[in-house]
């Protein structure tokens, strides 16, 4: 073969070469390198830490086994804000519809723990959280008052079971425009609110159902009085660190069951899909006050056994200080 005919065939494998490496990128896609989220910066528009991607957003691919509050829209119903752009430091009216696959908005709710919805707000970084309880226009809006101390990007998980189909937890992003000061929450079972202390014992174990118990003194003292509230002597809601996926916890016993004792101990099965660490989020009610305490814990090992947690305060165990607010203080829908 000539220096010719050598150079043309060369010219043509090398324009096949690149041709395949062009087809595969585009059904590849880009890589996207995740874009850090400095503290202390001010958020003007849009979301904040993209670089965490549109799970974010609430737009996510759907997939059966797909932890909860991850999409705003799932198994036919989307969670449609009328608007979510709060204000720092104000408390203004948040509105939002739940529709359904017919596009509708739906109407017509079970009730699961005495109410028809559970409105859930807590900032990306875990702080703040707020549980509340909208109330329903005849025409499907649901309307609360929200009240988001600073900047930053929260996340709104509205929680419920549209009658005749399944439980389901749906989430959407709020800006709200402001300086973020991000918060690392260290590892912690014993929180204090109010002179009250709530420790927590047992492990997180990833894929299976893990009991764990809640204790509850005032003062040095075991609260045995404790109030029913949202059909249980607790509410706990817990959140993986990483992504905010929203996890279902049971309440293991029920008041008035005939072997479930008003405190000083408060018992639930969680369930947690993956390794890593998770925020928990007790709601409990005394003295006609419905307090929240929370906790940060990682997963155990497979297999490994619980660790004792010290019950007095001073012990060396961190604590998490909060406040209570009056039974029935937040939107509390009525006659459910």
């Amino acid at each position: 073969m000539n220096t010719l005919a050598k150079l043309s065939a060369y010219g043509a494998a090398l324009a096949l070469l690149t041709l395949g490496a062009y087809t595969t990128g585009s059904a590849v896609g880009p890589l996207r390198s995740p874009a850090p989220v400095s503290a202390g910066h001010e958020v003007t528009s849009g979301t904040e830490g993209a670089g965490h991607g549109d799970t974010h957003s609430g737009v996510v691919t759907e997939t059966a086994d797909q932890p909860a509050g991850l999409a705003s829209s799932r198994g036919g119903y989307t969670l449609t804000p009328t608007a979510s752009t709060p204000t720092a430091g104000t408390t203004t009216e948040f509105a939002f519809r739940v529709t359904g696959p017919d596009g509708a908005p739906v109407t017509a709710f079970d009730e699961e723990h005495t109410k028809r919805l559970h409105l859930i707000v807590v900032r990306r970084d875990t702080s703040g959280f707020q549980h509340l309880h909208p109330t329903m226009d005849p025409d499907g809006t649901w309307r609360t008052g929200l009240t988001l101390p600073t900047g930053g990007v929260y996340r709104a998980f509205a929680d419920f079971t549209p009658t005749g189909g399944a439980a389901t937890t749906l989430g959407v992003d709020l800006s709200v425009a402001g300086t973020y000061d991000p918060i690392v929450h260290e590892s912690t079972r014993v929180a204090r609110i109010d002179g009250y202390e709530v420790r927590l014992d047992g492990e997180l174990t990833a894929g299976s159902s893990s009991p764990v118990t809640l204790t509850v003194t005032k003062d040095g003292t075991p609260v045995t009085d404790l109030q029913p509230y949202l059909g249980a002597y607790g509410h706990l809601v817990a959140l993986r660190s990483t992504d905010l996926a929203y996890l279902h916890v049971h309440p293991d016993g029920a008041p008035n069951d005939g072997r479930t004792a008003p405190g000083p101990q408060i018992r639930f099965l969680a369930e947690v899909p993956s390794s890593g660490t998770y925020r928990l989020f007790l709601d409990f009610q005394h003295a006609g006050v419905v307090r929240t305490a929370e906790f940060t814990v990682p997963t155990s090992p497979t297999g490994a056994a619980p660790q004792p947690v010290p019950a007095t305060p001073g012990s060396g165990t961190p604590a998490i200080e909060n406040h209570g607010h009056p039974a029935g203080g937040d939107s509390a829908e009525g006659g459910h």
